[in-house]
C-alpha cells in the first residue's frame, strides 16, 4: 500500500446495519471504499472476469443486456462448493486490486473499507483496525428480512456461510452494538470519528519521525 494514513475496516453480516453506520461516517466527510461495489464493478459487461464467469457458468447467468445475472449465478455456488471456490479464486484477486487502487486514491484523514466478507479474506490484510458492526442472530435475522423481503431460511443460508458471530466479534478491534434506536447511530459514530482521527494523527506523526 502506497497510503499510510489510517484505514479502518468496517465489516458485518447482513442486516447488522453496515450500510447506515458506513453513511454517517461518509456525512463526516470520511472516504468509503465499498467492497460491494468492487464486486459488481468488476463484472460489468466487457470485463475478462464476466466471460470467464460466463464460460464456466454458461450463458444462463448472463441476462439479456449483457449484465452478471448475481442471483442466478449465487444459486449455483451456495449449492457446489467447488464452484463457489472456483468463483473466489478469480475474483477475490481482482476485487483486491480495485480496493487497493480506490483506498490510495481517498483523501480523508482516514479511510474506511467497507466490506461483509473482510474477516473471511486477505483484505482484513489491507487495514490497521477494524470495526465489526454487531446484533444478536434473532434481530439480525428481523431487520434482514424487513429490508429484503428475503424467506428466513434464504437469509439463515447466507449467514451459515460466512464467519460466525463469535469468531468475527473475537477477531474485531471495535465492537458496534447496532441493536439500540436508529437515531442513536449518528452521536455514537461521532465519537468513534473522533477516536479515530485521534488515531490517524498518531500514524501521521509516525510517517514524519
Amino acid at each position: 500500500m502506497e497510503n499510510r494514513r489510517l484505514i479502518l475496516g468496517l465489516t458485518g453480516g447482513i442486516g447488522t446495519g453496515k450500510s447506515s453506520v458506513a453513511a454517517e461516517f461518509k456525512n463526516l466527510g470520511i472516504c468509503i471504499v465499498n467492497a460491494d461495489e468492487g464486486s459488481r464493478a468488476v463484472v460489468e459487461p466487457g470485463k475478462p472476469a464476466l466471460s470467464k464467469i460466463a464460460s464456466q457458468f454458461g450463458d444462463q447467468i448472463i441476462l439479456s443486456d449483457g449484465s452478471l445475472d448475481r442471483a442466478a449465478l449465487r444459486e449455483i455456488i451456495f449449492n457446489n462448493a467447488n464452484k463457489k471456490q472456483w468463483l473466489e479464486e478469480l475474483l477475490h484477486p481482482i476485487i483486491r486490486d480495485w480496493i487497493v487502487e480506490h483506498l490510495n486514491d481517498s483523501d480523508s484523514p482516514y479511510v474506511i473499507l467497507e466490506s461483509p466478507l473482510l474477516l473471511e479474506t486477505d483484505q482484513h490484510e489491507l487495514v490497521d483496525i477494524t470495526l465489526l458492526i454487531d446484533l444478536p442472530m434473532e434481530l439480525q435475522l428481523e431487520r434482514a428480512g424487513a429490508r429484503d423481503a428475503n424467506n428466513s431460511k434464504q437469509i439463515q443460508r447466507i449467514i451459515d456461510s460466512q464467519m460466525s458471530r463469535e469468531q468475527k466479534i473475537s477477531k474485531a478491534d471495535w465492537i458496534f452494538d447496532n441493536s439500540g434506536e436508529k437515531a442513536m447511530i449518528s452521536y455514537r459514530v461521532n465519537q468513534l470519528h473522533e477516536k479515530f482521527l485521534a488515531l490517524a494523527q498518531s500514524i501521521q506523526t509516525q510517517n514524519l519521525l
